[in-house]
C-alpha cells in the first residue's frame, strides 16, 4: 500500500541521523514490546508479513509522529483484536473481560529456536525462475491497496538481477490472505541515477530482493 510507512526517496524529511554507539533499546519499555511481539506471535494466529502489514495502517500522522516499537504496539493490538485473542474493551481496560480459549504459551527454551528461525520464508518447492543473473528487468507499476514488498521509488523503473535467492513466500499475498505463492525472490540492482535522476552518483547503486510478480521483463 501507498502509506506513510515507504519513505524511500521522498523528500521534506530531513536527513538520516545516525546515533553514535545506538544501544539496542533505548528504554524498557521498547525490549517489553519486542518480547510482547514475539510472545504473541508464538500463538500462530499470523506471519511475519501480516504483522508488517498490521503497522503499515497506523494512520499517517499518528505514524509519523510516533516512534518504531510504538509502530510494533499499534500492529499487535491490532492483530491482538483481529485474531480474537483479546477485546478492544480488554485492551482499553487492561483487565480481562472473556475467556479466550487454549492458547501456546511461549517458554524459556522456546525463545532461542523461535528467533533461530530465519529459513521460515524459503520454501522447498519446484519453481521455475522467470529471470537469470545479467538480465535487464522492470519494476511494475503498481498501487496496491494491501501490503506490497515493492517500494514506490522503484517502481517503472529498470534494473538488473544480480542474484536469485531461490524460492520464497511471496509476502505480498502472504500478508493479505495467508498464500504463500511460492515464486522466485531476486536481489535486484538499480543504479542511482535510474532512481534519483541524472544528478545522482553514476557510481551508486541500490540493490532491493524482489519476486517473480514485482518485475517484468525490460
Amino acid at each position: 500500500m501507498n502509506g506513510a510507512h515507504d519513505l524511500g526517496g521522498m523528500h521534506g524529511f530531513g536527513p538520516v541521523e545516525i546515533e553514535r554507539d545506538e544501544p539496542v533499546f533505548h528504554s524498557r519499555w521498547e525490549a517489553r514490546m519486542f518480547a510482547l511481539n514475539h510472545a504473541c506471535g508464538f500463538h500462530g494466529k499470523w506471519n511475519i508479513d501480516m504483522g508488517r502489514y498490521a503497522r503499515e495502517q497506523m494512520p499517517p500522522a499518528e505514524y509519523l509522529a510516533t516512534t518504531y516499537y510504538e509502530h510494533w504496539l499499534f500492529g499487535l493490538q491490532k492483530l491482538l483484536v483481529e485474531q480474537r485473542l483479546v477485546s478492544a474493551s480488554e485492551l482499553h481496560s487492561a483487565r480481562p473481560d472473556s475467556k479466550t480459549g487454549e492458547a501456546r504459551v511461549m517458554r524459556v527454551s522456546d525463545v532461542g529456536s523461535y528467533l533461530r528461525n530465519r529459513l521460515a520464508a524459503r520454501l522447498d518447492e519446484d519453481v521455475p525462475p522467470r529471470f537469470t543473473a545479467g538480465e535487464r528487468v522492470v519494476a511494475r507499476n503498481i498501487n496496491p491497496a494491501g501490503h506490497t514488498r515493492l517500494p514506490r521509488y522503484a517502481r517503472g523503473r529498470c534494473g538488473m538481477i544480480h542474484r536469485d535467492h531461490g524460492v520464497f513466500i511471496f509476502a505480498d499475498t502472504n500478508a493479505m490472505r495467508r498464500d504463500k505463492k511460492p515464486q522466485h525472490c531476486y536481489s535486484v540492482r538499480f543504479t542511482a541515477r535510474e532512481l534519483w535522476g541524472p544528478e545522482a552518483s553514476a557510481r551508486d547503486s541500490v540493490f532491493i530482493d524482489l519476486w517473480d510478480d514485482h518485475l517484468d521483463p525490460a
